[in-house]
C-alpha cells in the first residue's frame, strides 16, 4: 500500500485540525497542521485582520509540500487551508501524490464555528475573504469534497476510507 499524503483543506472554521487529527489517528499517520507552518510575519498579519498576499503564502505552500513529501512509510496529514488551486499546484509540485479533502459548509455554519474559537490568531473578519477566495477542488484533482455539518468523527472516517481505497 500507497502511504496516504493528505491534506485536509477547507477555509477558516471548517474544521481542518480536528478533522485532519482525527483522520491521521484513523490512518495511523502523523499529524501537522499547516498553521504551525507559517512564519511569524504571516501570523502578525493575519492576527491583524490583514490578508495574506499570494508573495506571502507561497514559502509556507512549499514548506506544506515538503513536510508532505518527507513523509515516512505510514504517510501524513496536514491540515492546510489551499483554498486556491494555484496554491494546491505550488503543494502538489513538491509532493505530487498529495490528495485533497475539502471541508465546505455554509457561511452561517462556518461563521458560528469561527465566532467560538477566541484568541485564535485568524479573525472572524477575514472568513469572507477567504470564501471569496476558494476555488473548490475540480474534477482533474485527486481529492473529495466533504460537508462540514456532519460530524468530525464521520468525516475522518469518509476521508481515511476514500484514502486508503485510493492509494491501496
Amino acid at each position: 500500500m500507497t502511504r496516504p499524503l493528505l491534506v485536509v483543506m477547507g477555509v477558516s472554521g471548517s474544521g481542518k485540525s480536528t478533522v485532519g487529527r482525527l483522520t491521521a489517528d484513523a490512518l495511523g499517520a502523523p499529524f501537522v497542521d499547516g498553521d504551525d507552518l507559517h512564519p511569524p510575519a504571516n501570523v502578525a498579519k493575519m492576527a491583524a485582520g490583514v490578508p495574506l498576499t499570494d508573495e506571502d503564502r507561497g514559502p509556507w505552500l512549499m514548506e506544506v509540500g515538503r513536510r508532505l513529501a518527507a513523509a515516512g512509510p505510514q504517510g501524513i496529514v496536514v491540515a492546510c487551508s489551499a483554498l486556491k488551486r494555484a496554491y494546491r499546484d505550488m503543494i502538489r509540485a513538491e509532493a505530487p501524490g498529495a490528495v485533497f479533502a475539502e471541508l465546505d459548509g455554509s457561511r452561517d455554519l462556518l461563521a458560528g464555528r469561527v465566532a467560538e474559537r477566541p484568541g485564535h490568531f485568524m479573525p472572524a473578519a477575514l472568513l469572507d475573504s477567504q470564501l471569496a477566495t476558494l476555488e473548490p477542488l475540480q474534477a482533474d484533482e485527486a481529492g473529495m469534497r466533504l460537508d462540514v455539518a456532519l460530524p468530525p468523527a464521520e468525516l475522518a472516517r469518509r476521508i481515511a476510507n476514500e484514502s486508503t481505497s485510493a492509494v491501496g
